[in-house]
Formats: C-alpha cells, structure tokens, sequence
C-alpha cells in the first residue's frame, strides 16, 4: 500500500498552471500574455514576467520547499535574489538568461534560507529513495516530455521537478510544467519510467 502524499503546496512556473499546452502550442511570449495572475510571480512588468516564466521551473521547486516550511515567496523573487549569486546569467540586451547554474543556488538557498543543499552527479535513478531518506527533497534533472509518460523523450534534462517520494515500487514529484492536475501535483511513475526522462543529476535539500 502506497502511502499518502508528503504535504509539500505545489506551485507552477506559470502563475495559471492549466497553460502549459498554451506555452508549448504558441510560445511563452505569447501565451504568457494571457495569463491573469501574472502579477503574483513578482514580477514588475508583465515583460519581465513572460521573459522569465520559461526559465523558472528550479525556482518553482524551490518555492515549494521553502511554502513546506510556511515561507511563500514569489517565483521572481526568488529568481532575482539568485540571480545575484550567479544562478542565472542574465543578457538584458538580448533578453536572454542562462540558468539554473546548480553550484550558485545551493550558496544562495544555505546563506539566504539555511537550507542543506548538495548539488549530486552520477544519480542513479534508484538512489533517489536513499537520497531522500537523508535530505528531504531532490530537485531532478529530467526531460520536460516527463509530463507525457507514453513517449519517448528526445533527451534527457533540461527541466527540473521536485521529487517528494520514492521507493522501489513508484515515485513521486511535483512538476511545475505538467499539463494536467495528474502530471502536476503529486505526479507518479514508476522508476523505469522515471529513469526514462532523468539525467542522472540534480540537487538535495534539507528544510
């Protein structure tokens, strides 16, 4: 028997989470521009919101850490005070960021936050149970196509989600990116399937 969900609040990397299939069908600078809430992720402008809403699934996981703990931050709050430690490189000219850079963002979370934070290589996928039991978090690299179990990714990495539970038999994750509440909030796979989409990488976190 499964147990229940860890009780970690989710949060989406867009302030409207059902806009995913928008963002993939018509681009963020476009989607975005629709979306109602944009003003809760922080942002000044509704500008720096959709420039910077494709770029902060790491700070979407992170934000739900810090709310298991009662802290509520906005996702670009969050983004900004990182981007001061070097998580993110920012080019204002070309509107482009470069980013989550994982070394910066466990100084920014253990001096800003106190959190434990290691960043990990070489994961086995069925180390995550392990790493779990010692750090309470892990932040996965792993494909955005996790959101569609069924098919094969074109690769791995390149979008995080914050795993919650895992065993031999299913594990657990909040995606900021899922399409539906299913592959969203409390999202399982086994974890051949999650082996399928993880790069092998990520960060853990104690609270």
């Amino acid at each position: 028997m499964r147990p229940p969900p860890v009780s970690v609040p989710f949060f989406s990397q867009w302030e409207t989470p059902g806009m995913t299939l928008d963002v993939l069908a018509e681009g963020a600078a476009v989607a975005l521009r629709r979306d109602p809430l944009w003003k809760g992720s922080g942002a000044a402008t509704q500008d720096e919101y959709v420039v910077w809403a494709s770029h902060v699934c790491g700070m979407a996981c992170l934000k739900m850490i810090l709310a298991a703990r009662g802290e509520i931050i906005p996702t670009l709050e969050l983004a900004r005070q990182c981007t001061r430690y070097g998580g993110y490189v920012v080019n204002e000219a070309e509107q482009s960021i470069k980013g989550l850079i994982y070394a910066p963002l466990v100084t920014f979370v253990e001096e800003v936050f106190g959190l434990q934070a290691e960043v990990l290589t070489n994961v086995a996928t069925s180390d995550i149970p392990d790493i779990l039991a010692e750090q309470r978090f892990f932040i996965a690299s792993v494909s955005a196509g996790i959101r569609w179990p069924e098919r094969e990714p074109p690769r791995k990495g390149g979008h995080l989600v914050l795993v919650t539970s895992a065993s031999d038999g299913f594990f657990r994750f909040h995606n900021p990116s899922g399409h539906t509440s299913a592959t969203r909030e409390n999202a399982e796979l086994t974890p051949a399937d999650f082996d399928r989409f993880f790069a092998n990488r990520g960060i853990a976190v104690a609270i």
